[in-house]
């Protein structure tokens, strides 16, 4: 555990998760300095708690990825949190969403053209990236010719989040990436101040709290966010989707035949694999968690893929079971911080499966496919996820 790269690798870190629920629930690793914390509990009560876990990082612990959103909603608290929060949130409401719906729809259908006669594909190349990444673009107002940088830059992010990159030596290579998104966004600031369009960008740029616009950080951080948030955590629950249902024998078949049934699978997918398996926060004031006393300032890795496998809240954890019924998993987190774009990954989500089952019959990861997961100390999923199907 003392090199969070190794776990980071793994396609299976649920043996080690479950071994520290029971050792170690919460511990400090010894070169780093981050605390770990492990179970259900002690995982939502580090999310929802921001009066003693902030979610603001020391300066001194911030990456060019920390810098980056250190104005933003994932970096900030009450009462400001709630004033930034409530300036997109319209654009997130479930009915403001629903909308969306027929747009997504006709996107994936088109995605999915230039690969059904084929038999195989890779899908995360296919249809789980570029699908939210077309769909957040258009409610940027991105032009459609600037999207394949929005990849480079998006897997530069999640690669370099967190203090223990910092720690490890910061960005390294990717903080070119990250210094020419924030030149992106700062001209296509410009470009909306001069011309406002009917987008997020230009919403943000008229919006005002207490009678003051957005700073430029925060308009960054505001812009990076909806890059990253709107594809990672959709592209890894679309792929992590694919692989519980191939991996638990009849449940494609079964999703064929009982379409009514996605949206409960997805929850499901949500627990047993999901997108983000960790986020980070800071002790406010010395506190005790776990039987552990933390000293103020200390930072705090919670591990949502472990809490999701916690069986003190879910029987038979290990198991994909798409008759679970209501699951309070943790995937989109908690509190105050709960994914602002929670309704539109699932919606993406769910359409996007409902085509891949309707359009490849007898889907099934390639018997050859050879997986590799993403390198990210918070995201889960995989590079790469050969398919193949019936013609």
């Amino acid at each position: 555990m003392e090199n969070l790269r190794d776990l980071e690798r793994s396609l299976d870190p649920y043996p080690f998760y479950a071994q520290m629920r029971e050792a170690a629930q919460v511990f400090r690793g010894e070169r780093a300095g981050l605390w770990h914390v492990f179970r259900y509990d002690d995982v939502q009560r580090v999310l929802s708690d921001y009066e003693a876990f902030s979610s603001h990082q020391p300066r001194d612990e911030q990456s060019e990825t920390g810098a980056l959103f250190a104005a933003s909603l994932i970096n900030t608290d009450p009462p400001r949190h709630r004033q930034l929060r409530s300036l997109v949130s319209q654009a997130f409401t479930p009915r403001a969403v629903d909308a969306l719906g027929p747009r997504i729809e006709a996107i994936t259908g088109e995605l999915l053209d230039q690969v059904a006669p084929a038999g195989s594909t890779d899908l995360v190349e296919a249809l789980a990236y570029p699908l939210p990444v077309i769909v957040i673009a258009e409610l940027m107002g991105i032009p459609a010719g600037d999207r394949d940088r929005f990849k480079k830059w998006s897997d530069a992010v999640v690669q370099t989040a967190g203090p223990e990159r910092v720690r490890q030596g910061g960005a390294g290579a990717q903080g070119a990436d990250h210094r020419e998104m924030v030149g992106y966004f700062l001209a296509m600031i410009e470009e909306r101040r001069r011309d406002p369009g009917p987008d997020l960008i230009s919403a943000l740029l008229a919006a005002e709290i207490d009678g003051q616009q957005l700073t430029v950080p925060e308009l960054i951080g505001f812009c990076a966010l909806l890059l990253v948030a709107g594809n990672e955590t959709t592209t890894n629950l679309i792929g992590n989707a694919v692989l519980a249902f191939s991996g638990t024998p009849g449940t494609t078949e079964r999703l064929r035949a009982e379409p009514d049934l996605l949206p409960q699978a997805i929850e499901e997918v949500l627990r047993y694999r999901s997108p983000v398996h960790a986020m980070y926060r800071t002790a406010v004031a010395d506190v005790e968690l776990g039987g552990q006393r933390i000293p103020a300032g200390d930072s705090l890795v919670a591990w949502i893929g472990s809490a999701n496998h916690d069986a003190r809240h879910f029987e038979r954890p290990e198991e994909f079971d798409v008759d679970r019924g209501h699951i309070r998993h943790l995937a989109f987190g908690q509190g105050v911080h709960f994914c602002l774009g929670a309704p539109l990954a699932r919606l993406e989500t769910r359409i996007a499966l409902q085509a891949v089952l309707a359009r490849l019959p007898g889907l099934a990861v390639a018997p050859d496919a050879r997986l590799e997961r993403m390198e990210s100390p918070i995201i889960f999923g995989v590079k790469q996820l050969p398919v193949i199907w019936q013609t």
